[in-house]
Order: C-alpha cells, then sequence, then structure tokens
C-alpha cells in the first residue's frame, strides 16, 4: 500500500525497549518510520515486517550512530525509501560500562557513552535538521531527545552516563533555539524508572526504592509511557512550545520534604 504524504520517522535504538515502542506508537499514527539498530538485525527486521503489515511501510537500517559515516548512510538510506524526514527521535543509548565507582570510571567508557549518547545525537540532529530545512512544511519537523534523571540526579557509579544525559539537556534547548525560525520544533523527554532491558540488572533495587517512596506515582514506568510523551511531541501540534522537557518519571522531579 503506498502512503505518499505520510510523514517520516527515524528513531534510532529501536529494535526493541523504549525504541520499539516509540517505532510502534508513531507507525500507529500514520507515519513511515526507519528502526536504527546497531547489532539486533533480526529484531528490527522482525519489527519492520510486522509495522508495515499494517500498511503503512517501515525498514530497518543498521548504523552506529557514534559513527560519523553510519550517521550519513542512515540518512541517505532514509532518504533513498522515502524521500524525506520529518521527525527524528534520539532514542538510542548504552548506560556506564560496567557501571563503576567514578574514581574507577575508564576513558574506554567515557568514549563508548559519549559517543552514543551525546555525540551521535548531536550530529544526527545536525544532518537531519538540515535536511528538514529543504522540505516544504507540508508536515510538521520534529526533533525529541529520549534523555534521563541522570541528567540532574547523581549516580556515583555511572559518572560519564550522568554528563552525557545533562550534555543532553543543553543540546535540546541548542537546537531548539537555533531551529526555531526553521519551523523545526525541538523536545526532551525525561524517563525516570523504566521497566526495560537496560534496568533489569537492578529490578530488585527499584522495587524497593519505589514501595518506599521513590516517586509519588508507585509503579515502573512502561516503554509504552515514553512513547505516548514522544506521540504528543512528535505530533507538531505544541506549536508555540519549543527546548521543552516532558518527565515521564512518576513524579520523580518533584522535590518533597
Amino acid at each position: 500500500m503506498s502512503v505518499p504524504n505520510a510523514p517520516v520517522a527515524i528513531i534510532t535504538g529501536s529494535s526493541r525497549g523504549i525504541g520499539a515502542a516509540i517505532a510502534q506508537r508513531l507507525n500507529n499514527d500514520g507515519c513511515k518510520v526507519v528502526i536504527n539498530y546497531l547489532r539486533s538485525e533480526a529484531d528490527a527486521t522482525q519489527l519492520a515486517l510486522k509495522l508495515s503489515r499494517s500498511g503503512i511501510p517501515a525498514i530497518a537500517c543498521q548504523a552506529d550512530v557514534g559513527n560519523r559515516d553510519d550517521r550519513q548512510r542512515l540518512l541517505q538510506t532514509t532518504l533513498n525509501e522515502f524521500g524525506q524526514i520529518d521527525i527524528l527521535v534520539n532514542n538510542a543509548g548504552i548506560t556506564s560500562q560496567g557501571r563503576q565507582d567514578l574514581l574507577d570510571t575508564t576513558e574506554e567508557s567515557w568514549d563508548m557513552v559519549f559517543d552514543t549518547n551525546l555525540k551521535g545525537p548531536f550530529f544526527l540532529s545536525q544532518l537531519v535538521s538540515r535536511q528538514m530545512m529543504l522540505q516544504d512544511d507540508s508536515h510538521p519537523n520534529v526533533i525529541v531527545n529520549i534523555n534521563s534523571v541522570s541528567s540532574y540526579a547523581v549516580s556515583e557509579n555511572r559518572a560519564d552516563y550522568c554528563i552525557a544525559k545533562a550534555g543532553l539537556e543543553m543540546m535540546t534547548k541548542l537546537f531548539a533555539s537555533r531551529l526555531a525560525e526553521d519551523n523545526i520544533l525541538v523536545y526532551e523527554v525525561c524517563p525516570g524508572v523504566i521497566r526495560s532491558d537496560m534496568t533489569a540488572p537492578v529490578k530488585e533495587k527499584y522495587d524497593s526504592l519505589i514501595k518506599n517512596g521513590l516517586t509519588p506515582i508507585k509503579r515502573w514506568g512502561t516503554c509504552d509511557d515514553v512513547a505516548t510523551a514522544v506521540q504528543l511531541l512528535a505530533s507538531g501540534k505544541l506549536t508555540f512550545t519549543t527546548g521543552e522537557r516532558l518527565n515521564v518519571d512518576g513524579g520523580f522531579h518533584i522535590r518533597r520534604i
């Protein structure tokens, strides 16, 4: 089924977890989606086939967002297949390697985390925003960065992750300011404790913290909770809003005494 006027969305790191939920939600909303993956080819291909059965096409594209050539290939593959890019969701991310104390953090972990979590989103947003500027205004142009409460909440055993996520908050504001006159809206979604592969190793810890009042809403967040937030922002309906953070954290950000 051909859908020539459907908006096109790239979701990085979307073969599973939060990214897959976002891809599913945007596809349900009528978007052609590009499911980016690093290693999970089977998962990404299976998801693309599943979504395409709805009649709105989806493709899988392997690319390491931390690599310049891969970012360019992701952009070009999308344009070759769909001819435009209307939505970019910078979701790909990795946690601190080994979760070591900050005094033991290695340069190797730092480089890996920063390449994926900050450098990749920055330069991919640069590439995509330049493409968006060349397009007509038939669809809203939106960039959504998936951040984390770790951008402001200290975890001494994930220093590189926290610092990279703090940088992503400033990156959101910078792009929002620079691109406003070009009708490109930029936002960040800030998940809290979300049940996913990344949090599986610390499930017991957070089960206890949530039970004891870590968040006003006493439950784990879900990938669908994050996807709902992205769905709202990616719609482009918030036309007098840019650079904003939408917390999906059960109220964790509320300071309480």
